[in-house]
């Protein structure tokens, strides 16, 4: 079963979170800051962080950009926050997570995204070379090349490309891209997915002549050589 480390300055919500995780067989080692989290990713291997945002002497944001500086994109970040605004989710992000709870969460909630992380982990038996016109994404490495050039891509990045790579053609609707890239629902206001589709044109779109992503009026977005 999965190693998990907790990072949470709050004591009594981190022996929760132990305790229930370990019922389910995790194996659960708890930081209560971010430099005693830091320690011990140094000095051990875990298949997934759940960090506290706000926490002393180094926060949830700077210990996920330190870590994916340092140990790259493989070991899934599950954020955990008290601030559910869009601005507060594209920061944490942007720092390198994969995915965000907000606070107070329920505990069904927590696991079931504990587990779509850790299955995005395994290696999948159908990974494949995708491609659209000169942009390719290797579904095994998540490494992307256009014209042969290497684009860094963060995890999110990394999923939505491909979500668009195996749905050449069709016109996606920002909230089809919340449910299949962010796995959750939310407020129809949110501009998380244009923010993301923006950053996504800039890396594989940006001094091209021909532009793969496409803006659908009135839907969404498309993918199309």
């Amino acid at each position: 079963m999965a190693k998990i480390l907790v990072a949470e300055d709050e004591i009594n919500i981190a022996s929760f979170i132990k305790r229930g995780l370990e019922e389910f067989g995790y194996t659960v080692v708890t930081a209560s800051n971010g430099e005693e989290a830091w320690g011990m990713i140094c000095q051990e291997s875990f298949d997934l962080l759940m960090l506290d945002i706000i926490m002393p002497q180094m926060d949830g944001l700077q210990l996920c950009q330190l870590f994916r500086q340092k140990f790259g994109y493989v070991t899934p970040i599950l954020m955990v926050t008290a601030l559910g605004t869009t601005d507060d989710i594209v920061a944490g992000l942007d720092a390198g997570a994969d995915d965000y709870i907000s606070k107070p969460f329920s505990f069904a909630e927590l696991q079931a995204r504990l587990r779509a992380l850790l299955r995005r982990r395994e290696p999948h038996p159908s990974a494949a070379i995708l491609e659209c016109a000169d942009l390719q994404l290797n579904t095994a490495t998540r490494r992307a090349y256009r014209n042969g050039q290497p684009i860094d891509l963060t995890v999110k990045e990394c999923r939505l490309l491909e979500f668009f790579m195996h749905n050449q053609g069709s016109a996606l609707s920002r909230m089809q891209l919340l449910r299949e890239v962010w796995d959750k629902n939310f407020d129809t206001n949110t501009n998380i997915v244009d923010v993301y589709v923006n950053y996504l044109r800039s890396k594989i779109d940006k001094g091209f002549d021909k532009k793969l992503i496409h803006t659908v009026v009135g839907v969404g977005y498309m993918m199309e050589a």
